[in-house]
């Protein structure tokens, strides 16, 4: 059994709340293992609806300039999400020296294998003569694995699809696309052409998509803000998922659906060789990557809606895909044995 231990989490808020989406399940997986999680946020707010009633052994901070450590001593486990970097007042009010974790974003390139759990030495500032430790989320053994909760099996193998989709009011033979995005180049033609209820999430994606036309029956749905526990019902229910960002691609990995991601736009197109590299992973058959490129605008991107009967071929590559990972060791699990190692 893993010992008690009080982890110092600091996330800071770039955009479109994946960072924190991610921090927050991290947060919550290690505060049902008993842990103490101390989860410093420059922007909570999406945590209102993100997570509402919060998790046991999870508290959040502020994290402001000057920082304030509101009393707290420095745990033994620090990380830091995304290439944040820590407050030089906390680190200097350690009272011992930490496992410090540099977590990175998600990738399924190459290197990713070959920077996982390598040191880097602390050479400046309060923690020199410290060490940070890259840890890589990934899709192989040789990485950091990806965020599962201990419950993930019992709790998926209980939904009920046709309960979840009267409930909502939806027919049972109704085709649901779920749309969570940020501005696609295929958006317009795909929603043009695919024969779908539309279910939108909130912000970006209902803003990208208001007013495109629809094909002849389609419908669309701007859906409220969803906790966590109720978007990953939403994946699962759906018969394609648009998913954008870490945090929502790794849900629909889970889910076990046919999707498409929306990888994060980078304005030098390195984000291409990173979806690449992930539908390689996937072993994603030509429909698939074909309506990918034209999603994510990469290419000529001539392929159109290729029909149910192709997306619901892709939901073996999926299941697959999904297999493969349930047999890799989950990233707070990876996390844990990589403190045990390194105190």
């Amino acid at each position: 059994m893993e010992a008690r231990l009080t982890w110092d989490l600091f996330c800071r808020v770039v955009d479109n709340f994946g960072d924190v989406g991610v921090c927050w399940r991290l947060a919550a997986q290690l505060g049902a293992r008993g842990h103490a999680v101390r989860l410093w946020i420059d922007d909570p707010t999406a945590l209102a609806w993100m997570a509402p009633r919060g998790a046991p052994g999870v508290s959040v901070l502020p994290w402001r300039e000057p920082f304030d450590r509101h009393g707290h001593t420095p745990g033994e486990v620090w990380i830091e999400a995304f290439g944040c970097e820590l407050p030089e007042a906390f680190v200097a009010a350690r009272a011992a020296d930490p496992v410090w974790i540099n977590l990175e974003y998600l990738s399924a390139e190459g290197f990713v294998e070959r920077q996982h759990g390598l040191p880097s030495p602390v050479m400046s500032g309060p923690g020199r003569g410290l060490t940070k430790w890259f840890f890589h989320p990934g899709f192989t053994e040789r990485t950091g694995g990806l965020l599962r909760e201990d419950g993930l099996a019992a709790r998926q193998a209980g939904f009920d699809r046709a309960a979840w989709r009267a409930a909502h009011g939806l027919l049972p033979d109704e085709r649901l696309a779920v749309l969570f995005c940020y501005e696609p180049p295929g958006l317009a033609k795909v929603m043009a052409q695919a024969d779908a209820h539309w279910l939108v999430t909130p912000g970006r994606a209902a803003a990208a998509s208001q007013g495109l036309t629809l094909t002849p029956g389609a419908r669309r749905q701007t859906l409220p803000y969803l906790d966590q526990p109720g978007f990953d019902d939403l994946l699962q229910a759906s018969d394609l998922n648009f998913v954008r960002g870490e945090d929502s691609l790794v849900r629909a990995l889970w889910a076990g659906r046919p999707f498409v991601w929306h990888i994060y736009p980078q304005h030098d197109n390195a984000h291409h060789a990173k979806l690449q590299a992930f539908l390689d992973w996937l072993d994603a058959p030509a429909s698939l990557r074909a309506l990918h490129h034209q999603w994510n605008g990469i290419g000529a991107a001539a392929a159109a809606w290729p029909g149910w009967s192709v997306v619901d071929g892709w939901g073996a590559v999926v299941q697959a895909a999904r297999a493969r990972l349930l047999a890799q060791a989950d990233l707070a699990s990876q996390l844990g044995d990589l403190v045990a190692r390194k105190r």
